[in-house]
């Protein structure tokens, strides 16, 4: 099963975007996935390290770090960097806007 590497997340509400990114600078990651907004059907036949912008809703919270995210064609699971899922606070319900990497 294909993953999203999190690295920023806009929820309805809230505007929070934290830098957490090992492989590539973050300027370069926002550019590419702004250019790439898939479905997230899309992302999972797509490359490892593909930067993307995923929208859907957190339906499930299997730990501190991950969860599974839906939109109208699929459902993908989102592994969250430690740092970052401390700081967000995800819960299930909640709209998102991703902005990823395909891992």
């Amino acid at each position: 099963m294909k993953k999203i590497v999190l690295f920023t997340v806009l929820a309805s509400s809230m505007g929070l975007a934290v830098s957490a990114w090992a492989g590539k600078d973050d300027h370069v990651i926002i550019q590419e996935a702004a250019k790439n907004h898939v479905q997230v059907i899309q992302a999972k036949k797509l490359a490892d390290e593909t930067a993307v912008t995923l929208t859907g809703t957190i339906t499930k919270k299997i730990n501190e770090e991950s969860f599974e995210l839906q939109d109208s064609t699929a459902s993908i699971l989102l592994d969250v960097d430690d740092d970052l899922s401390r700081a967000i606070q995800l819960k299930v319900g909640d709209r998102v806007k991703v902005i990823g990497e395909v891992d």
